[in-house]
């Protein structure tokens, strides 16, 4: 089993509609949309939910009335103002609780306990072009990388048990955590930027997390003709660092036009950018070895 993810070191490079496209093109995979924070695959694939199942993640502060003598010293020393004190009876806001639990190590009564907190939910799904799995984090909620590991842990499942033998994941934009739970253990990374000088400070930094990690990463160049300087600066950026470019792919209104129809591209049109997006795909299938 191989597991590719598209990332990109900015939001907005098109990460998404290359996946879409993707989607349609392999064969015998499970489609998994890494991207928990702000999830968007599914407008694209357009899945019916099989399953759902609740996401915890972090822990809240819960103050038991029955013990508490309204002493305040959880109030004074919490950095955060999660505590208040509602006529005599200490109360948590759970928005604002960081989960960290010092206030439970210092009540002198025992009476906060730190509970186990709904963060989201995850879903298995069915789509014309096979399973995906995808979550939704909740409001204000965080780990959004531990959602991660348990989206990419369900589609290996649902792969091993399919007899699939791709997992093709749609990543989170930047460097950070869901990032690095993103592409770890994979066999494949393909980057997308684009030319403005954004793209290319925040490309060098996710080939730099790729790199340190021991990810094979390959880079596209989406909406090259944009601005064919910084397209030319992107090349010679990455063969200092060693990474392949495979791609420039023409800047089209087609893709918005396919968007707006919620089709993958390279179902919507066969003009030039879905020619290379099919190339695209060749290559990577080529340099998986499959």
């Amino acid at each position: 089993m191989k597991e590719v993810v598209v990332i990109s070191g900015k939001g907005g490079t098109g990460k998404t509609t290359v996946v879409a496209s993707f989607a349609a093109l392999a064969r015998d995979k499970v489609m998994v949309d890494c991207d928990v924070d702000a999830a968007d695959l599914h407008l694209l694939l357009e899945p019916h939910v099989k399953e759902t199942h609740e996401f915890y993640g972090g822990t809240c502060a819960l103050i038991d009335a029955d013990l508490c003598n309204g002493c305040g010293l959880c109030q004074d020393l919490c950095r955060f103002d999660a505590i208040t004190d509602t006529g005599g009876e200490m109360r948590v806001d759970p928005t604002s609780c960081e989960g960290c639990g010092f206030c439970y190590n210092v009540c002198p009564l025992g009476a906060i306990q730190m509970k186990e907190r709904m963060a989201g939910h995850w879903f298995l799904s069915g789509t014309r072009y096979g399973p995906l799995v995808h979550a939704r984090l909740g409001v204000a909620q965080e780990n959004s990388g531990k959602l991660v590991t348990q989206v990419r842990q369900e589609a290996k499942a649902v792969a091993e048990e399919s007899g699939a033998n791709l997992i093709l994941s749609d990543g989170p934009p930047g460097i950070g955590c869901p990032v690095i739970a993103s592409i770890s253990g994979i066999d494949l990374a393909l980057v997308v930027t684009e030319p403005t000088l954004s793209g290319i400070h925040d490309l060098d930094r996710i080939v730099s997390v790729c790199q340190h990690f021991g990810i094979p990463a390959l880079v596209c160049v989406n909406k090259y003709d944009i601005n064919l300087d910084n397209t030319d600066r992107i090349e010679e950026n990455c063969r200092e660092l060693g990474i392949d470019v495979i791609s420039r792919i023409p800047f089209d209104e087609v893709v918005i036009k396919s968007l707006a129809a919620g089709s993958p591209v390279v179902e919507y049109s066969d003009g030039s950018v879905s020619t290379e997006l099919v190339r695209v795909w060749k290559t990577l299938k080529e340099r998986l070895g499959t």
